[in-house]
């Protein structure tokens, strides 16, 4: 059962100076991720979803304070990372781990397995000798490697085994919150089914908390209590999971749906797919961010921008014509069922800001930023470590 609120994001921005023009001389600014807030319950997993560049990686690289937030707030059971010196932040990160996308690039290739592990332990001083040897050991045997590996290097392994290493790291300090950046997307459909279930049974054993990043919905319904969509660095429509698929009403959302393959030619049909690409962030569309690429769109879109607005039922929505669909079996026999319904009537401006609800992240990638590892403690920048990226025993 969910505990308490462990994580509130208040308002937060993250924007980076590109510089443009003759020279380089003009400076503008690309909001990665802006004006975002949520709360998520101890135990529970938010699942973050959107195309490439919607701001989802940033918005994680900003809660574990990676990169540095422009603006807002990240308490983390109530103490405010953003405010934190580096000597009480380097503490902090045994409390909150990350496993990164690339399972190669994120382990050290000149170390051996049994060192990748142990490094959180040796930076943070919480076990050394023989204590240190069964640490490593027991963590390989919870994530399903042979301790016989403990003395391979990284190369020596596929995909999917070097992930289960990367989660085996990230465990090592036992934290409560781990953020998850599309720990499945570069493996295989069956060592994703592997990995998901991995990281289901290991929530459960130690009561974990999830910000689980990914692009498509079956896998983040595999594993997620609630969904956030995102688009150009805002949340378009937030729900707890079934209701998001059994009410699906964003436009955006539908696409992505509608983008899910169908393996059974008996319940395929003609899809809406979403036509165009995702506009430039430095010069984001005025009204609705979605309208450019919207069949609904109309001059209250491009004119006013939509709040996200309560539904009902925990669902929250930033849309001016929203409709109504079901997906109830997408993501199980990948059938979406649904179309873009009639139009749903009454949708107000409600403040969403501080709801206990999935998660309103944002970001995109982080731009230059180096990919250290959480959990070793001071500066991460640079640092040895990353996550897992694969899965597949042997």
């Amino acid at each position: 059962m969910p505990g308490e609120v462990i994580l509130e994001v208040k308002h937060l921005n993250k924007h980076f100076k590109v510089n443009s023009g003759f020279l380089g001389l003009q400076r503008e600014w690309l909001k990665a991720v802006n004006d975002v807030s949520f709360s998520l319950r101890a135990g529970e997993t938010l699942g973050i979803v959107g195309e490439s560049g919607c701001g989802k990686s940033t918005l994680g690289n900003c809660i574990i304070r990676l990169l540095r937030p422009t603006s807002g707030e990240v308490r983390f059971q109530g103490m405010d990372i953003c405010a934190m010196t580096d000597a009480r932040l380097r503490e902090h990160r045994k409390e909150i781990q990350m496993i990164f996308q690339d399972p190669f690039s994120s382990l050290n290739p000149r170390k051996r397995v049994f060192d990748i592990i142990a490094e959180p332990f040796r930076v943070h001083g919480t076990a050394r000798g023989k204590a240190l040897e069964e640490e490593v050991l027991g963590l390989m045997g919870e994530v399903g490697l042979d301790r016989s590996y403990a003395h391979r290097y990284p190369h020596e392994f596929s995909g999917g085994q070097r992930q289960r290493i990367g989660i085996a790291r990230a465990l090592a300090l036992r934290p409560k919150l781990v953020i998850c950046d599309e720990p499945v997307s570069a493996l295989d459909v069956s060592i994703q089914a592997q990995i998901l279930n991995l990281l289901k049974e290991l929530q459960a054993k130690h009561h974990l908390t999830y910000i689980f990043i990914a692009h498509g919905l079956p896998s983040v319904r595999q594993i997620s209590d609630h969904i956030a969509v995102m688009y150009l660095g805002e949340i378009v429509e937030m729900a707890p999971k079934n209701e998001l698929f059994a009410r699906t009403m964003h436009p955006y959302t539908v696409g992505l749906f509608e983008a899910i393959p169908v393996p059974d030619p008996g319940k395929r049909k003609e899809k809406q797919l979403l036509q165009g690409d995702i506009p430039n962030a430095l010069h984001p569309p005025t009204g609705c961010c979605f309208h450019t690429r919207c069949p609904h769109a109309d001059e209250v879109c491009v004119r006013e921008k939509p709040r996200l607005t309560d539904m009902g039922g925990g669902h929250f929505l930033a849309c001016h014509h929203p409709r109504r669909g079901s997906y109830g079996q997408a993501g199980e026999d990948q059938a979406g069922a649904g179309q873009a319904g009639e139009v749903v009537p009454g949708v107000g401006g409600g403040d969403v800001h501080g709801a206990d609800v999935g998660a309103l992240g944002t970001g995109g990638d982080a731009h230059g930023a180096d990919m250290g590892t959480p959990g070793t403690g001071g500066d991460v920048y640079g640092a040895d470590v990353g996550a897992p990226d694969a899965e597949g025993a042997g």
